[in-house]
């Protein structure tokens, strides 16, 4: 009986100083190393890399020697453990005194969307999980974007896209660019405002390329297709920009005959029916009349402003001329300009100055007094 009352107090003294003991040792005093970062989950685009600021810090009152590495990495991913500019496999941490750790994780190029996991290891000390999240699929090809791939204007206007040029390979890239516009129509490319053909992408890099479109004289109103295309041996892009042309802008200014040629008398005035066509193929608005004249001259219209005139149409002007007092006989020059916001006419007048008939008949008059003074002064001394 005794000897079984001291088995039962044996064991249970046991598992007594067995809870003891557990209870006083410090949770780190297996390995006594606390790995310590920041951002343990993070969120990238393929072909990024992570560069991580890791503390190594030493829990217990001795130095801490460990073996550093990196498990559970995706399959393509790479990694580089480095400190104080060396590449490192081992290291020794004093009590009080954290070292820091960089770890650069490449995510490759060609890879899924989604979460992936893996950890930091100080080989039988600790480790530190980490997780990052790829936001989009990866691809290993090039790329050639644009967030605004058609615009409108008329047939006189010029038109700038912007394109940006994403090398997702793993090499230094030369593209060339071309454009297949329809004929005449003109395709310029520019990188660093700088007029060029061709243009380097470094791995996983983009570059920014601005188009410049121009199209032919006299084109017609419609849409047009722009296809552009950056391409290497290996690798290619393309892309389609679209310019819609709302119709050409062209006003004739003349006379219903055609004829551009009147005369007035010094000092009068002459009317002129003008005729203002738009040539175009859009509808013009609040084109104004003017005109150059010769000094102390003056031109009015009726109406001054035509608030609107459809494409293919006509309409009549009337201009009154009014020629200087002051004129002396012979050829002027009077130039008329029709002028709308986008586009504008100049016909040059010729106007022939005649005299006034007063100043006719006083020189006739004048003529008849001298032709009587000179009689009179034969009649009178003539026969002496």
């Amino acid at each position: 009986m005794n000897m079984r009352w001291t088995k039962h107090l044996s064991l249970v003294l046991t598992v007594v100083l067995g809870v003891m003991t557990l209870g006083i040792a410090p949770s780190y005093a297996a390995g006594g190393i606390t790995l310590f970062t920041p951002y343990t989950s993070i969120s990238v685009t393929p072909g990024e890399s992570i560069n991580y600021n890791i503390q190594l810090i030493n829990n217990s009152s001795e130095m801490q020697e460990t073996a550093l590495s990196v498990q559970g990495l995706p399959e393509g991913w790479e990694y580089q453990l480095t400190s104080g500019g060396w590449s490192l496999q081992r290291m020794a941490v004093l009590p009080d005194e954290p070292q820091n750790v960089s770890l650069q994780v490449d995510v490759p190029l060609e890879i899924d969307k989604g979460t992936y996991r893996f950890q930091l290891v100080a080989e039988g000390k600790a480790s530190l999980p980490l997780v990052v999240n790829v936001t989009e699929q990866g691809t290993f090809k090039t790329e050639l974007t644009t967030e605004q791939p058609n615009m409108q204007g008329h047939a006189d206007s010029s038109f700038s896209f912007q394109a940006t040029l994403r090398n997702r390979t793993a090499e230094k890239q030369l593209y060339s660019l071309t454009a297949g516009a329809p004929q005449g129509w003109d395709v310029q490319f520019k990188v660093d405002a700088k007029s060029v053909t061709s243009v380097h992408v470094e791995p996983n890099t983009t570059k920014d390329i601005d188009i410049e479109v121009s199209p032919p004289e006299g084109v017609k109103k419609g849409s047009y297709k722009i296809p552009v295309k950056a391409a290497t041996s290996s690798t290619s892009a393309s892309a389609e920009f679209e310019v819609v042309i709302t119709g050409s802008y062209d006003v004739e200014l003349s006379t219903p005959t055609g004829l551009l040629s009147t005369d007035v008398t010094a000092g009068d005035e002459r009317n002129v029916t003008l005729q203002v066509t738009n040539t175009g193929s859009a509808d013009l608005r609040d084109i104004e009349l003017s005109a150059d004249t010769p000094v102390n001259w003056e031109v009015t219209f009726e109406p001054k402003k035509i608030t609107k005139l459809e494409a293919g149409k006509s309409t009549e002007v009337t201009a009154k001329i009014k020629a200087d007092g002051q004129a002396i006989a012979g050829d002027y020059v009077v130039s008329m300009t029709a002028r709308a916001p986008e586009a504008s006419s100049e016909a040059q007048f010729r106007v022939a100055v005649k005299t006034s008939l007063l100043w006719g008949w006083l020189g006739v008059l004048i003529i008849l007094a001298v032709i009587g003074g000179v009689y009179y002064l034969f009649r009178t001394y003539g026969r002496r």
